[in-house]
């Protein structure tokens, strides 16, 4: 198998296991840093089922890992970057639709949702302004 082949079959694996919007807020959740179960069930107002399925996909393609203390199970990110690579990605989802106003409204909610629950000094957020600048 060659790199490239490699790389993009790792690469199509990771997008598998982020494909699906509970996992994607899962991780949106954990940025600040670890949650247990009924925290995510909360937060994301699915089974507690529900959220243990998602978790044990992230625990898989090592996106997330447990620590356990006592009787309780906390997740968080193994690598937190990628909750600020997440937020940096919807500026493709912005520049797909131009004229779908409700989404671009959407996006940007969530941005500054997202931007706001931890330090985002690392991570550009691009208004729709700029990105209507840019396009130009």
């Amino acid at each position: 198998m060659s790199h490239k082949t490699l790389v993009a079959k790792q690469l199509a694996e990771l997008l598998g296991a982020l494909s699906h919007p509970h996992r994607i807020r899962i991780i949106e959740e954990l940025r600040d840093g670890e949650q247990d179960v009924n925290s995510l069930q909360l937060a994301l107002g699915i089974s507690h089922s529900g959220v243990s399925q998602h978790l044990m996909v992230l625990r898989a393609n090592r996106l997330a890992s447990e620590r356990r203390e006592g009787r309780h199970v906390f997740y968080h990110l193994r690598q937190p970057a990628i909750a600020g690579w997440l937020l940096k990605a919807t500026q493709f989802l912005e520049k797909g639709t131009v004229e779908a106003d409700e989404l671009r409204e959407a996006i940007d909610k969530t941005r500054k949702e997202w931007a706001a629950s931890s330090d985002q000094s690392h991570v550009e957020v691009q208004t729709p302004t700029k990105l209507r600048e840019a396009s130009r």
